[in-house]
């Protein structure tokens, strides 16, 4: 009888984890998710995408129209409960279904909200506190960035070092800060077409304070701001390539920033 190679015992569990992709990911960058994905699976997850997921509710919330958002947020609910885990690439996100769902319900469907919220994490929270990256097989990035704090993802999620963190373990990155890099960068859902004019001063602001850095790269970590603040950028003729921080430590993307117009 031939010898046999003992099989490899696994050094770590195997994660069910349900990806939310995210409204703005969906139609807007769908290499957020792609990248979200392979960063998961590297960190050793069993990944899921549930194709039936919309929107978490946060638009209607927001706005106070808590009788829309209700329903969605049981749908989302049922949707994700099977799962261990769920990661979303989204500070604002992941803030409605861990800090909002549960305010939104009482009784039977209030703890399975605090449930779900109890194994809802966002995606740079996740890959630094849950299932960590193994070590990078690629040469360091050669490009000087810099990061936006997203108001959800700060004040809501606590995220602040983990994407740097991630992106000096994985891309060998040190982050070019922002001045005043905990402000607003003007975005804040529907406030920028409540109030445009101040709206557009903040991104202006924020954009200034970018270039100021010496920084080619402007990463962060939710859609909608980087979305606004490519738009901005893009109508003022800035050099400034702008991307989520998923794009960047999943691998050198091959497309175009966000809001580029070859996109």
């Amino acid at each position: 009888m031939e010898n046999q190679k003992p099989k490899r015992r696994r050094t770590r569990p195997r994660r069910d984890v349900a990806l939310m992709v995210t409204c703005l990911a969906d139609l807007m960058r769908p290499s957020v998710g792609f990248a979200a994905v392979r960063l998961l699976e590297r960190a050793g997850c069993r990944v899921t995408v549930p194709e039936r997921q919309t929107c978490c509710g946060q638009p209607a919330y927001n706005n106070g129209d808590v009788n829309a958002a209700v329903p969605v947020a049981r749908a989302v609910i049922e949707m994700f409960e099977p799962y261990d885990y769920v990661v979303i690439p989204s500070g604002s996100c992941a803030g409605m279904l861990s800090r909002h769902y549960p305010a939104l319900f009482e009784g039977e469907w209030r703890d399975r909200a605090l449930a779900l919220a109890a194994k809802t994490w966002e995606l740079t929270r996740f890959l630094t506190e849950v299932a960590p990256l193994p070590p990078p097989k690629r040469p360091p990035l050669d490009a000087t960035v810099t990061y936006h704090d997203g108001c959800a993802g700060l004040r809501e999620q606590d995220i602040k070092q983990q994407p740097r963190q991630l992106l000096l373990q994985q891309c060998g990155v040190d982050v070019s800060e922002l001045s005043q890099t905990e402000v607003c960068c003007g975005f804040g859902g529907t406030f920028c077409t409540k109030m445009p004019a101040l709206s557009t001063k903040m991104a202006d602001d924020k954009l200034n304070s970018a270039v100021a850095t010496g920084a080619n790269i402007l990463l962060g970590g939710d859609l909608g701001c980087l979305l606004h603040l490519a738009g901005r950028a893009r109508r003022r003729g800035l050099e400034l390539e702008v991307r989520h921080v998923a794009e960047i430590l999943a691998g050198t993307p091959p497309g175009p920033g966000i809001g580029d117009p070859n996109g």
